[in-house]
């Protein structure tokens, strides 16, 4: 089959998921755009139409997996139902779920090496699905005094964090091998024990 030109049906779509499939299968510094566009069918200068370099499909990519990310977080969150702990845990496993079904948005949103503010909607996309995990933070700690409440965005913080170690060692096959229990379990496990420390768990959980 001959590569096509500048009027591929939608040039822009095919280049995104010939890089995901790349991304997943060699890193998001692990091919350049000639492959992308032998993947995608299409001349390599078509690309140039869209894009102005890899880092700009990667971009791409990356604004897409935040967008795909935040509605999935909002939907976990479910406006804090049936509980604010609930809820937030509910967010964890859409984190888990979220990495495995979109393993290349998840490669290229945070381990490409870019900087969330390397673009205006890269910024606001990632902002949204942060904001996300804040709300659910906030929600959970509204039973504690002002005074003593930790800061939302440090506990969510550190829950993210928390998600995003168990992903990598546990849930992509990466080199933490099998996990001693489900991936899901750990995380919940673990976010039970943390919040339990700061005291934010409410007083019937």
């Amino acid at each position: 089959m001959g590569k096509r030109g500048y009027h591929h049906g939608n040039l822009r779509e095919a280049l995104i998921e010939a890089a995901l499939k790349l991304i997943a299968q060699k890193g998001p510094q692990g091919f350049t755009l000639s492959e992308a566009a032998k993947d995608a069918e299409v001349t390599p200068a078509a690309v140039y139409r869209h894009f102005a370099g890899r880092e700009d499909l990667i971009v791409e990519i990356a604004v897409q997996g935040f967008e795909i990310f935040a509605d999935l977080m909002e939907f976990a969150y479910d406006d804090g139902r049936p509980s604010a702990l609930a809820a937030f845990e509910a967010t964890g496993r859409a984190y888990l779920a979220f990495a495995r079904r979109y393993p290349g948005h998840y490669v290229a949103m945070f381990e490409s090496g870019l900087s969330l503010n390397a673009t205006p909607e890269l910024a606001r996309a990632a902002a949204r699905a942060l904001a996300v995990i804040e709300k659910a933070a906030a929600r959970l700690s509204e039973h504690i005094p002002a005074a003593k409440r930790p800061p939302p965005a440090m506990f969510s913080a550190h829950v993210w964090a928390m998600s995003h170690g168990i992903v990598e060692l546990f849930a992509r096959g990466a080199p933490g091998g099998r996990a001693p229990f489900p991936p899901e379990d750990l995380l919940e496990t673990g976010i039970g024990i943390y919040l339990r420390g700061l005291g934010l768990l409410p007083p019937d959980a």
